[in-house]
């Protein structure tokens, strides 16, 4: 079983994404979920981001990666939304990952691969709603990530929900949850 590091959204480390974290560890797999907001939850997406602005992106991405030295350096980066962005920097840069989960968000690999690319011996699985308006950009970026990558998926689900993997926040939808659930539990029984 894979060993994960999981990484909040910018609500921050909500009931929703320690249920998620709770499903996965369920079907055996170790699940670490670093709070990098040091207890604090946003009940808004507004909100939320007016603190990520406050903060810095940067100062968010590098306490991720701050957080995960504390884990073994053979696991598999996980992220959902903002949290992505340390889990693809890790993912891309760590030289024992395992694998990358990412939820709601892809950043271009030129971000963080400095002009090498997706590591060929890392696995990626990209799930995200096709018409998120959040994640329009970023679309463009798991596609060319999935055609230049030796093992990586995106699967899209309809509708336009952002953050819909959350149990705890009105934008989840409980189909496609479920069904990202699956596909997560099965991706990491393979890493």
């Amino acid at each position: 079983m894979a060993e994960v590091v999981l990484f909040h959204h910018s609500q921050g480390l909500t009931p929703g994404v320690l249920a998620f974290a709770d499903a996965l560890r369920v079907a055996g797999h170790t699940v670490h979920t670093p709070d990098l907001y040091e207890g604090r939850t946003f009940a808004t997406l507004q909100e939320a981001m007016a603190y990520v602005e406050e903060i810095g992106f940067g100062t968010f991405v590098e306490r991720g990666v701050r957080m995960a030295g504390g884990f073994p350096p053979d696991v598999v980066y996980a992220g959902i939304s903002l949290g992505v962005l340390p889990a693809q920097k890790l993912a891309q840069t760590q030289a024992q990952a395992r694998g990358a989960l990412l939820v709601d968000a892809c950043i271009p690999v030129e971000e963080f691969g400095e002009g090498k690319g997706w590591p060929a011996a890392v696995p990626v699985r990209i799930h995200a709603k096709e018409a998120d308006p959040l994640v329009a950009e970023d679309l463009d970026a798991a596609r060319a990530l999935v055609a230049g990558a030796a093992d990586a998926e995106l699967h899209l689900y309809p509708g336009d929900q952002h953050l819909f993997l959350d149990s705890s926040l009105p934008s989840y939808d409980p189909e496609a949850a479920a069904l990202v659930t699956a596909r997560a539990i099965e991706f990491l029984a393979s890493c």
